[in-house]
């Protein structure tokens, strides 16, 4: 029978299947840290309360990084070249979604409203990560081998998904209710669209690592396809609504470090 528990099981049992997942995943992260140093450098003066904060998010995106890489190490494997079609952060920039990257390599300040743009980025692609951290926590919580990453990571995504509802719901109420909501709808479908892409591209070279007999990369691929029609209808407005997170404050404080991994 097929489930995500018994999908990553297999992912993780092979060393070729788990090197490629976490190749993809510490670059992205990586992505993600540099992303959010360089925002954190350029943003205006009048949201320079937010720099440390985004700077935190960044930090913690580099560790989620160190951590896959330090996983693959601990197995004695070394990082694979991403395949382009697996590259969800690259992806999202290639589609305009988020800030240009040709924009935080530039010295000039942002706006307020490229923060808003961030936040609303932030805001969908934190919710994609949460969920997926939050099926890998319920499997894999107690893992000898990734559950100290899995718990870890997971903490760490459920902070920046409050962090993004908190300060989203702030602009909101400075008047820019309007721009945040169409930007996140904006973002939301978009996201939905690469996710579904990736995510048959990834399970694609899985089958092909595994060997997956046809009949089992077709359910899958069909599985993947119908989750985007359901998103595509009904899921992405989950990915837009806002409310005032339980974590306040909740990248306030120094990053977290991660001694054991990095």
């Amino acid at each position: 029978m097929l489930s995500a528990k018994s999908l990553f099981q297999e992912i993780v049992d092979n060393d070729e299947s788990f090197r490629l997942f976490c190749s993809i995943a510490a670059s992205g992260e990586t992505q993600g840290g540099w992303e959010n140093a360089r925002i954190a450098a350029l943003v205006p003066q009048s949201e320079q309360a937010l720099a440390p904060k985004i700077t935190r998010h960044g930090a913690d995106e580099d560790k989620h990084g160190r951590i896959f890489n330090a996983l693959m190490k601990k197995r004695g494997l070394q990082p694979m070249e991403v395949p382009p079609e697996t590259d969800y952060t690259m992806l999202l920039e290639r589609h305009g979604i988020g800030l240009a990257h040709d924009k935080l390599k530039a010295d000039q300040p942002l706006t307020v409203r490229d923060i808003i743009v961030y936040l609303s980025h932030s805001r969908v692609t934190e919710q994609r990560a949460a969920d997926q951290m939050v099926m890998l926590r319920k499997h894999f919580a107690s893992h000898p081998e990734i559950g100290k990453a899995v718990r870890m990571i997971s903490d760490d995504e459920d902070n920046h998904l409050a962090y993004t509802h908190e300060e989203l719901l702030r602009f909101a109420a400075a008047g820019h209710g309007r721009l945040i909501q169409r930007t996140l709808r904006e973002c939301a479908l978009a996201e939905i669209g690469i996710y579904r892409d990736v995510s048959l591209a990834v399970m694609d070279h899985m089958g092909r690592i595994l060997g997956w007999p046809k009949a089992k990369a077709a359910v899958l691929a069909a599985g993947i396809r119908a989750m985007y029609a359901y998103e595509r209808a009904f899921g992405w407005r989950r990915m837009v609504t806002l409310s005032m997170p339980e974590r306040r404050d909740a990248l306030g404080g120094p990053a977290t470090t991660a001694p054991e991994f990095a």
